[in-house]
């Protein structure tokens, strides 16, 4: 078994601990936004980053039919998303996965999503050798309306 294989499985036994760390890619706080009954796609969010530098080459999940590398893009005043067949990963230079940016796009979902579950992201990660590995990760479901990890609201 190789390491990575040794560290992913350490990593995945302490479920929603800090990262996940496989395939020289480090996954900090993933989420997923929660959903309402009839919605039927979602995001799901991360931090990634990469000492030797990889390539995010796709991404699956149960949760949903349909799972796809999204961006958002200004276009003629318009904010697009667009889905991208892969995102490099630059040495040392990690890379949010954010509501408004780069994202994974969960699409034609099984189920609502509610606050407090967890749903298993398969990222397809591509090493400077060309291999392709897969990391798996959970994502806890977030409030719907979440916008970013650690939001704090308070209530007066």
């Amino acid at each position: 078994m190789s390491i990575a294989y040794k560290i992913a499985a350490l990593a995945l036994t302490s479920l929603l601990s800090g990262g996940v760390v496989a395939a020289d890619l480090e996954i900090k706080d993933p989420w997923v936004r929660g959903t309402v009954p009839a919605q039927k796609a979602t995001g799901a969010f991360m931090q990634l980053s990469s000492k030797a530098g990889v390539t995010l080459v796709g991404v699956a999940s149960p949760a949903a039919k349909v799972v796809e590398l999204h961006e958002m893009v200004m276009d003629n005043n318009l904010m697009k998303m667009r889905p991208v067949p892969r995102l490099d990963i630059q040495p040392g230079k990690p890379v949010e996965l954010k509501p408004g940016s780069y994202h994974v796009m969960l699409i034609d979902l099984n189920k609502p999503l509610s606050k407090g579950e967890v749903v298993p992201i398969t990222l397809k990660v591509e090493g400077k050798d060309k291999k392709v590995e897969n990391v798996e990760l959970k994502a806890e479901v977030r409030d719907l309306t979440a916008a970013a990890p650690m939001e704090h609201k308070h209530h007066h």
